[in-house]
């Protein structure tokens, strides 16, 4: 079509089209770049397409091409070569990889069943394998390869005859770059081949920053709601190519100046954000992942901007847990003055965490929430001032919290993953849409865009991008270890960064955001899938008996066996619900807020012996652990609720403690069932 004459027709076509709602994407395929607006491209001319209020998380893929049926989990094999009972689409419960037929056969059920359910994708990172196999080594070629692999899968995935439907904001993981846990300060090739791969999910404006550093956002709900795909390579404590955030020539300084940038922007439009990225900010009293610096300025960022970020999701650690973040941790000196750095009393996390490992850390974690304040004072329902309670002692209870919505803490939501190390695994979050529920959609909005780019080209304003500098010190990991060190003995105080920008709180009559308090984009729960592979499979014999968890290589709860069949006979895949935050009586989450996870966390921590309620070594233990298997779902939300409250009314004082041990207990052995997504026998669960 002649350039005079495709504008005449979209002269023609535009009002009327708009008035339809608008159109959907064109087809586009991974690496290729968008079409010229002359050429003879079909123009979507669908219906609107509404929202839907879900959206989809998925995460750490980790395809292996090299991935053999039948062969060996042992160490150093990795289901590569050798005899055992690797099946067709992943030996569930290893430390193997995903076969591709996992793969594909994860994105061909969410093509069928979600696609046209949800919103847009969370995908955060792990799209290549491990470096498991001496005799098969990555090599960087295959890891991009790999990588441009899966981004077409999604693309196809996630589009209609016209193109994407459905935005996707992925980000890179540990793995996804090589060597693996080492990205260099930007611009480099990793990220200008990612900016590539990554073309169709990239908006076009903010393509050059992602060179620079590998951030962006993309706005999944036009005007109403943004995605941030954070680089959390930059503040990983594993990456020997940068140091910190609290340098101004470091990328993960510039990481947060950016991000206050666009957060201050994004408030002064009225428009929320999600935040997400592969490595999550996990910390406990001994080990942690990110520099500690880095997770200084997150915990200061999210408080300044509560009334902006709805969420916080990640992956990479394949157990299903959450996180809260502590404000009253936050340390101004760590943020402000570089060089202050304190010698951190917390380790680096393993590279692989093992199911002890794990289960370890889930321990760190409940022992830290044995000394949450207690959640009473944020019942709607309880009025402090009653009851012979003191004047003023609600207001007090309140005030440990951060408020009745708990505002001192923050939400960190980190999903299971594809790979089987247990079952693989997808989630759906469920989000308030009220009052936008007819508001055009991503995809009504880019195939709008794309018509009117038929008629003329506007001139764009470039956005400021400050260059990442690389440092003049080529040894990157002396240099790390020399600052961590710290300083010993007396010295002056190393002045303050004259440069630095600290974000502005929120006003003080603003309501407080989505994350706090229920509202429009709050999230409402979500449902997580997962797929049972012994089951679908099809391999095994018998229930395998419970051997101790090894502390290194999982070789598998199969390692040693034989398929029952000379030739895999696998049945039909597919996802099943594994549990809903709407339906978990045991959990009893009115919704995804803080406010619902403090009261969780507080009962979970309640199981601890630091808690001084401990359960673990007295009489009561087998009890609980009874009323658990045998009656897990016969306690009500508003059990769960009552708990929070500090025990039901009706109840004598003698019987009460006895009461909240045994919730307690119940609710620690749920989240660990649900941790490891139910691959662990009660047995097992109680031994941990």
């Amino acid at each position: 079509m002649a350039p005079l004459r495709a504008l005449q027709w979209a002269t023609l076509m535009v009002p009327n089209l708009l008035a339809l709602g608008a159109p959907t994407t064109e087809t586009q395929f991974a690496l290729q770049p968008h079409s010229d607006p002359g050429s003879e491209r079909p123009l979507a001319t669908t219906a609107q397409r509404r929202l839907r209020g879900r959206f989809l998380h998925i995460t750490d893929l980790h395809p292996d091409d090299h991935y053999k049926p039948h062969t060996s989990t042992q160490e150093n094999i990795a289901c590569h070569r050798g005899n055992g009972l690797a099946g067709v689409y992943g030996a569930e419960t290893s430390d193997c990889d995903s076969p591709m037929s996992l793969v594909n056969a994860t994105l061909a059920w969410v093509k069928e069943h979600l696609r046209d359910e949800i919103d847009f994708v969370v995908w955060t990172g792990d799209s290549a394998r491990h470096d498991s196999d001496e005799e098969l080594p990555r090599h960087n070629k295959d890891i991009l390869s790999m990588n441009r692999r899966i981004a077409d899968a999604v693309v196809d995935t996630f589009s209609d005859d016209s193109g994407l439907v459905v935005p996707v904001v992925p980000t890179f993981g540990n793995n996804d770059i090589y060597p693996h846990n080492i990205l260099m300060p930007g611009p480099n090739d990793i990220l200008r081949t990612y900016s590539s791969i990554w073309r169709q999910f990239i908006p076009e404006a903010q393509r050059h920053s992602f060179e620079f550093g590998g951030w962006f956002y993309v706005e999944v709900i036009p005007n109403k709601l943004a995605v941030f795909s954070l680089n959390t390579m930059y503040f990983f404590d594993r990456n020997a190519g940068v140091d910190d955030c609290a340098h101004p020539s470091e990328p993960g300084y510039k990481h947060f100046e950016w991000l206050l940038v666009q957060l201050e922007y994004l408030r002064s439009r009225s428009v929320k954000a999600i935040l997400m990225g592969h490595v999550p900010p996990a910390r406990t009293a001994g080990k942690q992942l990110w520099d500690e610096t880095c997770w200084q300025k997150y915990t200061l960022w999210l408080q300044q901007y509560r009334d902006v970020v709805v969420a916080s999701l990640y992956g990479h650690m394949n157990i299903d847990h959450f996180l809260l973040q502590d404000t009253k941790e936050i340390d101004m000196s760590l943020i402000s003055v570089p060089g202050m750095s304190k010698t951190s009393a917390r380790e680096a996390m393993e590279e692989r965490l093992s199911i002890q490992s794990s289960a370890g850390y889930l321990k760190e974690l409940r022992d830290d929430w044995a000394n949450l304040p207690s959640p009473a004072a944020l019942e709607e329902d309880v009025d402090e001032s009653k009851k012979g309670r003191g004047k003023g002692k609600g207001k007090k209870g309140k005030d440990k919290l951060g408020g009745k919505w708990a505002e001192r803490f923050q939400l960190s939501l980190i999903s299971p993953s594809i790979v089987p190390n247990y079952f693989p695994s997808l989630r759906v979050f469920e989000y308030n849409i009220t009052g936008i529920e007819d508001v055009p959609s991503w995809a009504d909005t880019e195939r709008a865009m794309q018509l009117k780019e038929t008629i003329s080209t506007l001139d764009e304003v470039p956005e400021e991008v400050h260059e990442l500098k690389r440092r003049e010190d080529p040894d990157f990991e002396a240099e790390k270890k020399k600052k961590k060190k710290g300083k010993k003995g007396k010295g002056k105080k190393p002045p303050a960064d004259p440069n630095l920008r600290l974000p502005k709180p929120p006003a003080k009559d603003a309501l407080p955001g989505p994350a706090y308090r229920a509202q429009t984009l709050t999230l409402l729960g979500f449902t997580q899938y997962y797929a049972n592979l012994t089951y679908i499979n099809n391999d095994v014999t018998s229930d395998p008996e419970d051997d101790v968890a090894p502390e290194g290589w999982n070789p598998g709860k199969h390692k040693g066996k034989t398929p029952k069949h000379d030739k895999p006979q696998p049945r039909e895949f597919g996802f099943e619900v594994e549990y809903s935050t709407f339906d978990d009586k045991i959990y009893g989450l009115q919704d995804l807020t803080v406010k619902s996870f403090v009261r969780l966390a507080h009962r979970i921590g309640q199981a601890s012996k630091v808690s001084g309620s401990s359960v673990e070594d007295d009489d009561e233990d087998d009890g609980a652990v009874d009323e658990y298997d045998d009656d897990e779902g016969e306690e009500s939300d508003s059990d769960a609720r009552e708990f929070a409250k500090g025990g039901k009314k009706d109840k004598k004082k003698k019987h009460k403690g006895k009461g909240k041990k045994k919730k307690a207990r119940k609710t620690w052995l749920h989240f660990l069932k649900h941790a490891f997504v139910s691959t662990k026998s009660k047995d097992e669960l109680k031994d941990m």
